[in-house]
């Protein structure tokens, strides 16, 4: 079956390349907290803390490495980025992926350097925040302290999400929702994927075999739950997804 949907590109990203020297871009994780205390972006220059915008990074080059000193965090403007960790043997855990408005290196506050890598997807673009600054900004600012507070736990969430003994079809479910629900709070349509991220990748990330991982989708757009064309996906049933997936998500 073709899914007749356009790719989400930079073109049609709502998010990427919006913010300027006075304003933040309209996703990142930081601004509605820093506005509603009286801070832009230029003000948050005056009190010392450093926000760049930095980027493009192509596909496959990293963003940062494993035991890099933690310096920054970096908040998605547009693209994707995995984040990797590798085992003594060579083996590649994804443990995540970050989307635009979502923000990368925040596991690394303790121990002070970057415990995996994180490495672009496809073209990706960032603000990135010297977190030293940030930080100490927090303390004064009760907005902000809470948003990176919120920024942690979610962060620790996505971490446990998968430590379950769940089925396969459960956790490619969750996936598939999780990333909707992830796209649709950004403006995305919530329907309509694009994968920037490889069935080995899904695999690595989701703890199974790319063969597992291949079967499941043609199982589920056989059965009607999706419809795929290499790396698009139509969720055409969400709600059974959502039902599948639901001992997985906790909700």
């Amino acid at each position: 079956m073709t899914l007749h949907s356009h790719r989400l590109t930079d073109r049609d990203n709502p998010i990427a390349d919006d913010g300027d020297e006075v304003r933040f871009c309209s996703a990142c994780a930081f601004s509605a907290a820093s506005m509603r205390a009286g801070y832009d972006k230029a003000a948050l220059r005056d009190l010392h803390v450093l926000v760049e915008h930095v980027g493009p990074y192509r596909a496959g080059e990293h963003v940062f490495r494993a035991h890099d000193p933690f310096r920054a965090i970096f908040a998605v403007r547009g693209g994707t980025v995995k984040t990797v960790s590798v085992d003594a043997d060579g083996n590649e855990q994804v443990l995540g992926f970050y989307i635009p408005g979502e923000v990368v290196g925040l596991n690394a506050i303790y121990p002070e350097r970057y415990p995996c890598d994180a490495i672009a997807l496809e073209n990706s673009y960032f603000c990135r925040f010297s977190f030293p600054a940030i930080s100490a900004l927090a303390t004064r600012m009760p907005g902000l302290q809470q948003q990176l507070f919120k920024l942690i736990s979610k962060e620790l969430g996505m971490a446990t999400r998968l430590a379950g003994d769940h089925g396969a079809e459960e956790r490619m479910a969750a996936f598939l929702i999780d990333l909707a629900e992830r796209y649709a709070t950004q403006g995305f349509p919530v329907r309509r994927l694009h994968l920037a991220m490889s069935r080995n990748e899904i695999a690595a990330h989701l703890r199974l075999a790319p063969e597992t991982v291949s079967r499941i989708l043609g199982r589920f757009r056989e059965t009607g739950l999706i419809a795929l064309d290499v790396r698009e996906v139509e969720l055409r049933a969400p709600d059974q997804l959502h039902a599948l997936a639901r001992n997985v998500l906790g909700r």
